[in-house]
């Protein structure tokens, strides 16, 4: 769980921009797009939004696979030509797509606050869903 993370590792995942998310289908066939998201103050919950940014279409492939399986992963890593500052933390829990409600209003009133473009797009008035994952285990590794 997140209390068991390490300090450094918590900080990397509010601060950093972009994770990349991985789902897979019912057969077991992968997939990892990078998503902006946000993490709940205690670390229970991961939160990511479905916006208005231009996609081929809205029935989006993670969400198919998040119905069929809804286990998933979260990879946020610092990459440096000095590998002396490598390190990645995983997030691995159970995703559950939140259409309305209070924890489609948390997770948008999280992401408004990270990232002010969402304001651009209108994402708090927005239709689209919000990923929620709830986090059952982190992984953190670095180099020193």
């Amino acid at each position: 769980m997140a209390s068991d993370a390490p300090a450094w590792a918590l900080a990397l995942l509010r601060e950093a921009r972009v994770g990349r998310l991985a789902t897979a289908d019912a057969d077991g066939r992968p997939l990892v797009v990078p998503v902006c998201y946000a993490l709940d103050a205690d670390g229970q919950r991961l939160y990511s939004a479905i916006d208005a940014k231009p996609k081929r279409t809205r029935q989006l492939r993670r969400l198919r696979n998040i119905r069929e399986n809804p286990q998933v992963s979260v990879v946020v890593d610092q990459y440096d030509e000095d590998w002396t500052r490598l390190c990645y933390v995983i997030v691995e829990g159970r995703a559950e797509i939140v259409e309305a409600g209070p924890l489609r209003e948390r997770a948008i009133d999280l992401l408004l606050a990270k990232y002010p473009q969402y304001l651009a797009l209108g994402l708090a008035a927005g239709d689209g869903p919000v990923i929620v994952i709830a986090v059952e285990r982190i992984v953190a590794w670095r180099f020193a």
